[in-house]
């Protein structure tokens, strides 16, 4: 069962990941989501939550490895994602793209969901 947490929190961890490519450039962030970032403000912002996510991601990594954090990177996950999907279904009139993002999320959030179930099935004493 550890390695299936394993397994479940390094395809989340993954998934939180992707975005840090949008740090790298403006580009990266219109390409990714279909949107057009013509302020600089705008750009600032889309590449700092490339950053977080890169950090978000990178901590879901660590803790596939790190039992001790796995808790603590499973409800930041959950939170962040669980967060987007709220936001996209409250808002709405989103493109194709944030569409697609919004799918991937889904699957993360059950992915993890597994892994979180794995993980209280092995803290839980054995009964017999």
């Amino acid at each position: 069962m550890l390695k299936a947490i394993t397994a479940c929190l390094i395809i989340v961890g993954l998934i939180n990941f992707l975005p840090v490519l949008g740090l790298f450039s403006a580009q990266n962030m219109e390409n990714a989501y279909s949107v057009s970032l013509t302020d600089n403000n705008l750009v600032i912002l889309m590449r700092h939550r490339a950053l977080l996510f890169g950090v978000l991601g990178g901590f879901i990594l660590y803790s596939a490895f790190a039992t001790p954090y796995q808790g603590a990177a499973m409800i930041m996950a959950g939170i962040s994602m669980t967060g987007y999907v709220l936001l996209v279904l409250m808002v709405g009139g989103y493109n194709e793209a944030i569409f697609k993002v919004l799918l991937v999320d889904i699957f993360a959030i059950v992915v993890l969901l597994i892994a979180a179930l794995l993980k209280y099935a092995v803290k839980k004493p054995s009964s017999g």
